[in-house]
């Protein structure tokens, strides 16, 4: 559904009409291999380059200038009663956005009509957003079309306001080859179609406005010529070729190496929620092109969790807003937003309400880079507090990574401290593809008793931190290992800190692997941990039957099976299909460090 997409371009070129110093959007330069620009270009700057800089080297999306830039969003008028329309509409009428919603109306949706799928047309639902300019327009009538876009233009470019234009028009062809018009449709709603066809109506009117009759029959066996040679073109193409079908799930991102200081010794320990805060801070100061929005996360609050605190204050209403509870959007408008050279960071409230987004997050975000080999990723950072925690309840503590993670051409960071949140989100501002970001809202503050750890000193603001690098956190003793008296638990997020409570009751038996992303996922690391203790537990929050967490035990097993000396083990929550909300409920749903324990003991009984 692209009437979102269309929308936050629509958004993006205003929020470049507000700057208060005018600025080109910042498109990044590509070039064949689509490379991005490096860390190192800019030697003022160990971030890169500011999007000013940007701005002066390449040409404005705009063709040579943004002035009265006007944003067309062509839609049929079956889709017009999709959710993520109202969404779309509502965020127009609110903001005012220079955009134009041009609703074909042909009376069917393939087989479904106008009189069984809705209760007003277009025009007559555009009635309900109060600020939604609107006409209606016979859409066969070539010269009243034209005129009447026209208006709607100049008026879009002169008052930046948006509009619906309601054109009613016919359907006169096949929806597919397989689906065929005489399948579902009268002869009589086929004559009616046939009656208002606009090519013969517009031949008429130019033969009454003295058109000389040959002048159209040369024109028209011109226009036929043109479109068999296209399609002989097309026809005689070459065929894409096999060994390229990978190409352009993901464009190459210039962040390889962890650069920058970690651990200033200076540098007083910070929460991971804070050190997120601090990250974008440091991004929105360097980069015009950052903007940060979602539920609750404006000047008023700064987030319900305090992860936007004073961030509306420190660089405007512009750039930090709050958004209605519109996930479709809040996911959906970012693909319009990078389109022209904006960078937007969003945060879904919880991971519980990511779902009403997912449709945008796979039909277009996900899909964008490689449907266009290239031209079109969508560089945004998706912020997502998941997990259980003080009694949250079914609907604020959920775990998603399996569910995000079966969806292609996105990347997924799950960071268990501040310093690697930190990093990763610098990470993630020079990756050109779309990242989600899964914080634990359990270790934002560190209040989880045994969380302590996830509290680290501060990162300096040049630290980097590159995706598909995990961490071992804790090495086992090279005796026990020797010995095959060790075991190696691979996990992420909350496990990091069940896993550290557990190896203690295990002193020199036990390395533990951070996984820190989870796609890309680090497993070089991985299987040279495994093959190296022969014993592995893949320990998750998240529900354990299906799960990624089993997914990899499966993947460590095919690659390492010559290595061990027990089954891969596999611990995650039970299979309950919500948290439930009382918190002993929530505790005997969870793993633990007893549980964890357990499992380890059962591997050196092998």
């Amino acid at each position: 559904m692209q009437a979102i997409p269309t929308t936050g371009i629509a958004q993006g070129i205003q929020y470049w009409e507000c700057l208060p110093e005018p600025q080109p959007p910042l498109t990044l330069p590509k070039g064949e291999n689509n490379a991005q620009p490096s860390l190192d270009e800019d030697a003022k700057n160990n971030l890169g380059f500011s999007s000013r800089e940007a701005g002066a080297m390449v040409a404005s999306p705009f063709g040579g200038g943004r002035e009265g830039a006007v944003v067309v969003c062509s839609l049929g008028d079956a889709s017009i009663t999709e959710g993520e329309v109202s969404e779309a509409f509502q965020v127009a009428v609110l903001k005012q956005l220079p955009i134009i919603y041009l609703v074909q109306d042909n009376l069917w949706g393939i087989s479904v009509s106008a009189e069984e799928s809705r209760a007003m047309d277009a025009y007559e639902y555009a009635e309900g957003f109060k600020g939604m300019n609107k006409i209606r327009v016979d859409g066969t009538d070539f010269i009243r079309s034209y005129e009447v876009m026209q208006k709607v233009i100049d008026d879009v470019r002169r008052m930046r306001r948006p509009w619906l234009v309601h054109a009613k028009v016919s359907l006169l062809n096949h929806h597919t080859s397989g689906v065929r018009k005489e399948f579902y449709r009268t002869d009589e709603d086929l004559a009616k179609h046939y009656e208002n066809d606009p090519l013969p109506k517009l031949k008429n009117i130019l033969l009454q406005r003295d058109v000389a009759e040959n002048s159209l029959r040369n024109t028209e066996c011109e226009v036929q010529k043109e479109i068999r040679d296209a399609f002989e073109k097309a026809v005689d193409a070459a065929e894409p070729d096999p060994k390229r079908i990978t190409d352009y799930v993901f464009l190459p991102t210039s962040v390889t190496e962890e650069k920058g200081e970690r651990n200033p010794q200076s540098k007083e320990k910070v929460i991971m929620v804070d050190a997120a805060l601090y990250a974008i801070r440091e991004l929105m100061e360097e980069h015009p092109n950052v903007v940060f929005y979602g539920q609750d996360v404006g000047r008023r609050l700064g987030g319900v969790f305090r992860e936007a605190a004073t961030l509306a204050e420190k660089f405007g209403d512009h750039r930090v807003f709050n958004t209605a509870i519109q996930e479709a959007y809040i996911i959906g408008s970012t693909v319009g937003m990078s389109a022209v050279g904006i960078k937007p960071i969003v945060e879904v409230q919880f991971a519980d309400y990511v779902n009403p987004g997912i449709n945008q997050l796979v039909s277009e975000i996900s899909k964008s880079c490689y449907l266009t080999n290239g031209k079109f990723p969508v560089g945004t950072i998706i912020r997502v507090p998941v997990g259980a925690y003080g009694g949250g309840g079914p609907y604020h503590s959920a775990c998603v990574e399996t569910m995000l993670l079966s969806i292609k051409g996105v990347k997924i960071a799950y960071p268990s401290n501040a310093a690697d949140i930190k990093g990763l989100m610098k990470a993630a501002y020079f990756d050109p593809n779309p990242v989600l970001m899964l914080e634990h809202k359990g270790l934002y503050w560190s209040k989880v008793p045994g969380t302590e750890e996830a509290k680290t000193a501060q990162p300096a603001r040049d630290y980097i931190l590159p995706f598909g690098k995990a961490n071992a956190i804790l090495n086992a003793d090279k005796n026990k290992i020797a010995n095959g008296e060790s075991c190696c638990i691979i996990t992420y997020g909350m496990g990091v800190y069940w896993a550290k409570a557990a190896a203690k009751k295990f002193p020199g038996k036990i390395e533990i692997v951070d996984l820190r992303t989870l796609f890309p996922l680090d497993e070089e690391l991985i299987f040279e941990t495994v093959k190296q203790h022969g014993k592995c537990l893949v320990l998750a929050e998240e529900q354990q039957t299906n799960s990624f967490a089993e997914a990899l035990a499966g993947r460590v097993s095919q690659n390492c099976f010559k290595w061990l000396d027990a089954p891969v083990d596999v611990l995650g929550a039970l299979n309950l299909p919500a948290v439930p909300l009382n918190i002993g409920l929530e505790k005997a749903m969870l793993p633990n460090p007893e549980k964890v324990a357990e499992r380890v003991n059962r591997l050196f009984s092998f």
